[in-house]
């Protein structure tokens, strides 16, 4: 057996991989997303849909927030009306 994984069993471990991290998302949304850029994906190597997955992955890791920011960033948000409220106090 080869050192290294095939560009196939990179893809599988990758949406495994994403699977794991966000399991409510399914897969078709994992792969039809990583492959968004691509007009015509049939015939697609496999190594240019494993570069495809990993992008994908990097940018969902990147984009990823913290769920105590998360928390605070809603609770903010049911509070707008007192904010708005307090800074038309400030303008008086």
């Amino acid at each position: 057996m080869s050192k290294h994984a095939s560009p196939y069993n990179q893809c599988l471990k990758v949406l495994q991989d994403l699977y794991k991290d966000h399991p409510t998302t399914p897969i078709s949304t994992h792969i039809s997303t990583a492959l968004a850029d691509y007009s015509n994906f049939w015939g697609l190597p496999d190594k240019e849909v494993l570069y495809a997955l990993n992008k994908y992955r990097a940018e969902l890791e990147y984009h990823q927030t913290d769920e105590k920011e998360l928390e605070k960033i809603i609770e903010e948000g049911k509070n707008l009306d007192k904010l708005f409220k307090e800074e038309e106090e400030e303008d008086v």
